[in-house]
């Protein structure tokens, strides 16, 4: 963040978790209620963080509460920092604690947003091990049931019940390909699919969406590995189904250019098993914690 001519070298990481909560929250009288203070507190705390910057860090309406330009810029320091602090007292509440946690995450989200959570709780808790498995939701799920994981991340339909567990990610499904794809496949003319086998959500929100715009595909590549199937997509073999946020070098999204539907988002849900250790506990509390501020 840029430097402030003449200001106190110490933000306060009180003002900075009101700053934070006013922003997830996008309401001053919720972040209130959550920081156990009234109003007119939360107004003064967030007068003294504008003064220490220098700037105001949102810009208000009577409807609307959205981040300025400095806001922009202040909140990734301000998470980081409240990050660490929460972390470096929940290690020393917790300084010895150990144990397995078995964790079960599908690949496209362990290799995009988890490891970072992951490395901040190994750090956090050194004696903890953990044992991560990805596989496809429905594998997952059928494991969990068999209490072969304590805690489960699962792909879901938006807005499923809390059975399903407790949501911790929300992003848009993009249809993506690379330039080298020729658009339709020369026999059939159908849509050539670059899928996860079955049981896959992806793969189904895939071929329900096309089916019910009549639109003809084919399954030209299937393969139960994140890295294969991108390979075959890079390639120019056909046309996959990725989170908005994970669109890597060398494709991009094609929803308008083939004239594909729109998908609906996906979520990810958090299951955890009865009885589980304090271990996996507290990985529970960190997951959900650091996808929230993501």
């Amino acid at each position: 963040m840029k430097a402030y001519s003449k200001r106190p070298s110490t933000l306060d990481l009180d003002l900075l978790r009101t700053f934070v909560t006013i922003y997830e929250t996008r309401n001053f009288t919720r972040a209130a209620d959550i920081l156990l203070r009234n109003q007119s507190t939360i107004s003064l705390q967030l007068k003294r963080l504008e003064d220490l910057v220098g700037r105001r860090v949102f810009d208000r309406s009577p409807h609307n509460v959205k981040l300025s330009e400095a806001g922009r810029e202040l909140l990734e320091y301000a998470q980081q920092m409240l990050r660490l602090n929460d972390e470096f007292l929940a290690r020393l509440a917790e300084p010895e604690l150990e144990g397995s946690v078995r964790l079960g995450t599908p690949e496209d989200f362990a290799t995009s947003h988890l490891p970072e959570v992951l490395s901040r709780f190994s750090q956090s808790h050194p004696k903890v091990h953990l044992e991560v498995k990805c596989d496809l939701t429905l594998n997952l799920l059928e494991q969990f049931r068999a209490k072969k994981f304590d805690l489960v991340l699962l792909k879901r339909e938006p807005r499923a019940t809390r059975s399903l567990g407790i949501r911790v990610w929300e992003e848009p499904l993009v249809w993506a390909s690379s330039d080298s794809y020729a658009g339709l496949s020369q026999k059939s003319g159908a849509l050539s699919l670059v899928l996860s086998p079955e049981p896959c959500v992806y793969r189904k929100r895939a071929v329900d969406s096309l089916n019910r715009i009549r639109r003809s595909w084919r399954i030209a590549y299937s393969c139960e590995s994140l890295a294969g199937t991108l390979a075959a997509v890079r390639a120019g073999l056909g046309v996959t189904v990725l989170p908005r946020g994970m669109i890597p070098p060398g494709l991009s999204i094609v929803t308008r250019k083939y004239a594909l539907p729109d998908l609906p988002h996906t979520e990810i849900a958090l299951l955890e098993a009865a009885l589980i250790s304090k271990s996996a506990q507290q990985l529970r509390n960190h997951i959900v914690e650091s996808l929230e501020t993501a």
